[in-house]
């Protein structure tokens, strides 16, 4: 809990008015689990999640706003309803519901754990998004294939390496052959280290121009599959994108010296996209208009 109070505390939607925000933080801990239901929280001002205690997927969202701020305010932002976003590893669906509810783009949200994969659809349900999103139950990688995946962390679940047990076999397929010729302006990739097989099977589609931006956690866990991070950096620049930061606040990006511990930013046709975010209309969540 104390870990959870710092995040809280932290967070640039809700560090200037800590007090209510713990408040709110202790009474849905304390009437989610009376009621041990899941409840239907209020995500963004027009959107909602289903959520229940540990299900870390939801429950920052329903915290602080905005579970991961920076680059869940950059998609809403950057995304209009003409695009195209592909959200790789979707895990419940924040990033879908965003895209796909809010914004009113087409989405397709991958994600291969079966039970994860139903919560993502009942998210969907509830926001009567699903003629503007495909969801797919496999995991992409670099072709066709099937691999083992664990199902007890959360959204640390990852294609399970030597010795690891409670597993569940998923289908694979590249993401080339999933979108067969179309392109999406932003895609969102979170598959916990394995994001060097997603991009070798997506080489069509990092190709193309209309390509504009890559959201990507590398936090070193690519280490357990053999992964060099720095590798997929490199690859990234020269195809032509720069890793960035942005701040929703004043919708200012600022090139990054390398990427993150966490997601980072990766930006193609920097005059395009920064267009795109000034005119963007405000997004509205914990009673803020960004």
């Amino acid at each position: 809990m104390l870990r959870t109070l710092k995040f809280i505390a932290s967070h640039p939607l809700t560090r200037t008015n800590k007090i209510p925000a713990m408040l709110h933080f202790l009474s849905w801990q304390l009437g989610s689990r009376l009621s041990k239901k899941p409840s239907i929280c209020n995500f963004t001002e027009s959107t909602k999640l289903i959520a229940w205690p540990g299900l870390t997927g939801a429950t920052g969202n329903v915290y602080c706003g905005l579970h991961e701020f920076e680059d869940m305010g950059f998609l809403l932002h950057f995304l209009k309803p003409s695009d195209l976003f592909v959200d790789i590893g979707a895990n419940i669906g924040s990033y879908t519901i965003l895209a796909s509810a809010d914004i009113k783009a087409t989405v397709i949200a991958i994600e291969p754990l079966p039970a994860t994969f139903h919560i993502l659809l009942q998210n969907i349900a509830i926001n009567q998004a699903a003629k503007r999103t495909e969801t797919l139950n496999i995991a992409l990688g670099a072709k066709k294939d099937t691999l083992k995946f664990t199902r007890t962390h959360d959204t640390g679940n990852h294609i399970a390496a030597a010795g690891e047990t409670d597993v569940v076999e998923v289908p694979v397929n590249t993401l080339d052959n999933v979108l067969y010729g179309k392109v999406p302006s932003l895609i969102k990739i979170d598959v916990e280290g394995y994001e060097a097989e997603v991009l070798s099977g997506a080489t069509n589609t990092l190709n193309d121009p209309a390509l504009k931006a890559i959201i990507i956690e590398l936090n070193a866990s690519g280490g357990r599959y053999g992964h060099n991070e720095e590798h997929i950096h490199n690859n990234l620049i020269k195809l032509g994108f720069t890793p960035m930061q942005y701040d929703p606040f004043k919708r200012a990006l600022s090139e990054a010296a390398y990427f993150g511990t966490h997601n980072t930013i990766y930006i193609r046709d920097l005059e395009f996209v920064e267009a795109r975010l000034q005119q963007a209309q405000p997004f509205h969540v914990r009673g803020q208009h960004i």
